[in-house]
């Protein structure tokens, strides 16, 4: 009996062969050659996904054996590929307008795809067998995609609710320089609606008009502004052209630079993460993906730097004591232990989190709270003026606060957003560990150590050039004039390497303007009769204020801008492509200054504009600008007639 037991054991294991594997990699084009970010790569039969990169490049795992890949799009025809004998294959996709007629199970019906608003979270690029569809899957629900006319086995669910929440934005208008000469405003760079935005349009959606502030989508890309001179800390530069959406105006564009420090001259950090680990946080694209970015940056820190790690849910309560850079197994299984679980105490965490800081103070050093959540906060202090002042409390302490944002459906940008300006930290909003690789890694410096803090701008308007200008953008970080002087009144900090650009589109004299609007004369006082001289070609004088970060006492420098706008061919690639990104921002706002603004108009510009783009943003903006023509309601309507 033991001898038949054993020859069946040999044989069995004679017949047992494990499944071999060929690593797969290459990029995704369109059919102008322009490599495509955000494609959904699936081996066909399997549940077995991955997305290509910034560069338009994936790599994945297939089964050695008859394995094809699927290639999809929004946009574009899906393409399944048959694998060959090589382990390297490029595929180019074809547009098509058709995808836009996609129907989606929703709730009690059916929905086109560019009709969502938010009912769908995210697509699970995995179908169940070749030629199938994906997957929608919502929070608490799976629904099936249908493609084509017909939904076939339509189940009756309940819409998923959608509880994402972001502050309004009431739209800078042209001010007119008679009454108004003066525009004060504190700087911000910040880039996480750029990436959120980025992640509504690759679902198939046009985000909210309140998602898209302006400023941040184009301060989410790197600019060569050329770094200050004799060890200041920031410099500034301007360039000035006609606007391209309305040749008859003026498009300044003010760039400022912080200087670069290199990473083994940053002082020490004084680091606590403080992680969501409340139910709300319990999908893929949060804690998981919370805990990748993380320990991304932990591959970052040298021996001198601490972190610790706080966390919190029902309770907030301390994983791990501060821990120095060099035990990264140690700090990496802390964060790889994380489990969710239970309500939202977010107001208790952040005062613990405040309080680990501050009893490893670091006098020269930088000491920052990183906060990772969904924003979901519903035990404690919990609404945006409660996290205000408690946050514009600890700042005193010399502690600021960075927000990582994460997750869809109950994301709250508002009170991130808060968060970040009043801790005098940034913001970012990672969808993918593309953008945590860009946010920790690449900008690591800028991302946590501040060069110069409470940066704010004041622009004087000389009335014998100017009859009315506009800021683009930065509608919450607009100050009164008197707040420029006042050195107690908080801005934006600036980090290592980073870069700020600012537009204002400017109304010159004599120029019909229909914008900057009319009042009836005063009844009971005359406006006296303003005196200026119209000899000076000065158009404008920027006016910059900061603090080194140690300082209580800002500094002042200014610069004159002349009357002599270049031709907009003659600008730089990153006038032209910064342009292209603030006039796909009015029209994804649906903005009522966007006047002549198109999205072919500012496509063409942008490939123009495209310049050194070695790590693919640039490229994936396009993309983006295409996808969001073919999502806006004018392209819809056509399709449809």
């Amino acid at each position: 009996m033991k001898q038949l037991l054993f020859i069946l054991i040999i044989a069995g294991l004679a017949g047992f062969k494990p499944v071999a594997t060929r690593h797969i990699s290459g990029t995704v084009y369109d059919d102008t050659k322009t490599v495509l970010p955000g494609v959904q790569v699936t081996v066909a039969g399997t549940n077995t996904a991955t997305q290509t990169n910034a560069k338009g490049q994936y790599n994945i795992d297939v089964p050695a054996d008859n394995a094809s890949l699927m290639f999809s799009f929004i946009g574009f025809e899906t393409q399944t590929v048959k694998i060959g004998k090589s382990n390297v294959i490029d595929v180019y996709l074809k547009s098509s307008s058709q995808a836009l007629s996609e129907v989606v199970v929703i709730g009690y019906g059916s929905q086109k795809k560019v009709d969502l608003t938010g009912s769908v979270s995210n697509i699970n690029p995995s179908p169940s067998s070749p030629g199938s569809a994906p997957n929608v899957k919502m929070r608490g629900l799976n629904s099936t995609a249908i493609y084509g006319s017909r939904a076939a086995d339509m189940r009756m669910m309940p819409a998923p609710e959608n509880t994402e929440s972001y502050k309004g934005i009431t739209e800078n208008g042209f001010k007119t320089v008679e009454s108004e000469p003066l525009s004060t405003f504190s700087v911000d760079v910040d880039a996480a609606s750029y990436s959120n935005v980025r992640r509504f349009i690759n679902n198939g959606q046009l985000p909210p008009a309140d998602a898209v502030r302006i400023e941040e989508m184009i301060n989410y890309f790197h600019y060569n502004i050329p770094g200050p001179a004799n060890n200041e800390p920031v410099a500034i530069h301007t360039e000035l052209s006609s606007a391209p959406w309305n040749g008859n105006h003026r498009l300044l564009r003010i760039g400022i630079k912080a200087k670069t420090v290199a990473t083994d001259k940053l002082p020490a950090s004084n680091l606590v993460f403080l992680i969501d680990v409340s139910g709300s946080m319990n999908e893929a694209n949060k804690l998981p993906l919370v805990q990748s970015s993380l320990k991304m940056l932990v591959n970052q820190l040298r021996p001198q730097d601490r972190v610790a790690i706080v966390v919190y849910a029902g309770a907030a309560g301390v994983v791990l004591p501060a821990t120095t850079g060099d035990k990264k197994t140690t700090i990496n299984n802390a964060i790889d232990n994380l489990q969710v679980g239970g309500s939202t105490a977010g107001g208790a965490g952040i005062k613990l989190a405040y309080k680990i800081a501050q009893e490893n103070f670091m006098k020269d050093g930088n000491n920052r709270v990183m906060l990772a959540t969904d924003g979901d906060f519903n035990v404690g202090a919990s609404s945006d003026d409660d996290m205000e002042k408690l946050i514009e409390k600890e700042r005193e302490s010399g502690i600021s606060l960075s927000v990582l944002g994460f997750g869809m459906g109950n994301y709250k940008d508002s009170k991130m957003e808060t968060l970040a300006d009043k801790g005098n930290g940034n913001y970012a909003y990672i969808d993918n560990i593309t953008e945590a690789r860009k946010t920790l890694i690449s900008e690591f410096g800028g991302t946590l150590f501040t060069i110069a803090k409470d940066v704010k701008l004041q622009v004087e308007f000389n009335p014998a050039k100017v009859q009315a200008y506009r800021l683009v953008g930065y509608e919450n970080r607009a100050l009164n004039k008197e707040d420029f002087n006042n050195d107690k009144k908080d801005a934006g900090d600036m980090g290592s390497g980073h870069n700020v650009t600012a537009f204002y589109e400017i109304v010159p004299v004599a120029v019909k303007d229909d914008y900057s609007g009319s009042v009836d004369p005063l009844k009971y006082q005359k406006p006296k009769k303003v005196q200026y001289s119209s000899t000076s070609d000065e158009m404008l004088t920027i006016k910059f204020r900061y603090k080194q970060p140690t300082s209580s006492v800002s500094k002042m420098s200014h610069v004159e801008v002349y009357d002599k706008p270049m031709a907009i061919a003659s600008t730089s690639t990153d006038f032209r492509f910064a342009a292209a990104v603030a006039e796909v921002g009015m029209l994804l706002r649906d903005s009522q200054f966007k006047q002549h603004s198109s999205y072919e108009q500012a496509i063409k510009m942008a490939r123009a504009a495209k310049g050194d783009d070695s790590e693919g943003y640039r490229a994936e903006f396009i993309k983006l600008a295409e996808s969001a023509k073919l999502l806006s309601p004018d392209k819809v309507l056509a399709l449809e007639e």
